[in-house]
């Protein structure tokens, strides 16, 4: 069996920038978002609170040591950094990752995740006031792109696929005018560079991308990934709440709670995420993706999404399953630190380190057991 490396995303908005204080206040982070975190059903986890209250800044380097000390001795193998990237060379969150690199004592892999939308107040649901605009011009502003991105894509540290192409995710390929011209473009300037390549994967799940075979894989963002293949019509959320009574009858419960509680959350089981994700095969191009849980209260208030349910006992038996399955180099964890979406492997003070052992625990049960 080929050796998977677990890839957690990471998301950088830990520490303060302008544009967050010009639309949220002096001094904003992710971490305001998450000490807003509210509990809306009697046996929902909220708010997630760090362990020992560590609301660190990414702009402290030994936090991002201790970091990625922390994931490497719990079986983790890289992260996956959000890169937030704009017209004209403009970048958001960007210190985070340029002090990674100019750090060489980090010794920890990683790759970057373009996220290509505007820089808006999707955070808390306004997704309609734009920040930052997203152009993506041509050539020439590709151009410029790939030519920050060098410096990541020749680091020893970059996460390399097993022809030593660097990987790189694009959140939202779709949004993009010219995809294949730019991707194009950035396979033929990295041709003339070391590594000769570059390995591009899709990591939002938009099956209907009419350039979706332009990618290398597809990236399986859970739970988004599995839910959208679900109930991506109506016809499929029939066929599904027909066959699948106790799931319906779940969410049924929820919605008529909604009413009597006056909130407007949609919320799902945990478990049922994880029985129809592991009962789908996988293509020859899909790479194996799971999920700690998901709860973006946080962010979306009465408004949130919620998976209930989830444990690290149950994580740690879908990601086993995933990787007893895997014939992937690559499994990707969403996440390292969505701490204002429910979804960290990062320590808090309701289970501490459960969800780092069950990613040593599951790698050691799939070691066994394709040893077999």
């Amino acid at each position: 069996m080929k050796k998977t490396k677990l890839v957690a995303f990471y998301l950088p908005q830990f520490h303060a920038i302008p544009e967050n204080d010009k639309a949220w206040g002096e001094g904003f982070t992710e971490w305001d978002n998450v000490k807003k975190g509210k509990k809306f059903r009697l046996n929902q986890y909220q708010p997630h609170v760090p362990l020992n209250n560590n609301y660190y800044s990414l702009l402290d380097l030994s936090t991002m040591q201790k970091q990625a000390e922390l994931a490497s001795n719990y079986g983790v193998d890289a992260f996956c950094f959000y890169h937030y990237y704009f017209k004209g060379g403009k970048k958001l969150l960007e210190k985070p990752i340029e002090n990674w690199l100019n750090n060489s004592d980090i010794n920890f892999e990683y790759c970057l995740s373009w996220a290509n939308e505007p820089w808006s107040k999707r955070w808390d649901g306004s997704e309609n006031e734009v920040i930052v605009e997203q152009d993506y011009g041509g050539k020439s502003e590709w151009k410029l792109h790939f030519e920050y991105l060098l410096p990541f894509f020749k680091d020893k540290r970059y996460l390399r696929d097993e022809n030593g192409y660097p990987v790189f995710l694009i959140y939202k390929p779709k949004e993009i005018p010219q995809l294949t011209e730019m991707l194009d473009y950035w396979k033929t300037l990295a041709k003339s560079e070391e590594f000769g390549s570059i390995k591009f994967l899709m990591q939002f799940p938009q099956y209907d991308c009419k350039d979706i075979y332009y990618f290398d894989g597809i990236v399986e963002f859970e739970p988004a990934n599995t839910l959208n293949k679900m109930f991506s019509n109506n016809s499929k959320k029939f066929t599904y709440c027909i066959s699948h009574p106790l799931d319906t009858m779940f969410i049924i419960k929820h919605k008529l709670l909604n009413v009597l509680k006056n909130n407007n959350l949609v919320v799902f089981p945990y478990n049922m995420i994880v029985k129809n994700n592991l009962k789908n095969g996988m293509d020859e191009k899909t790479y194996p993706g799971v999920f700690t849980s998901w709860d973006n209260t946080a962010r979306r208030g009465k408004n949130a999404t919620v998976y209930l349910g989830s444990t690290p006992d149950k994580f740690q038996y879908f990601l086993t399953e995933k990787l007893k399955k895997s014939n992937k180099d690559l499994l990707f964890i969403n996440a390292w630190n969505e701490w204002a979406e429910g979804a960290h492997l990062e320590p808090d003070e309701k289970y501490g380190y459960a969800y780092l052992e069950a990613v040593r625990n599951a790698k050691e049960s799939a070691i066994n057991y394709n040893s077999k």
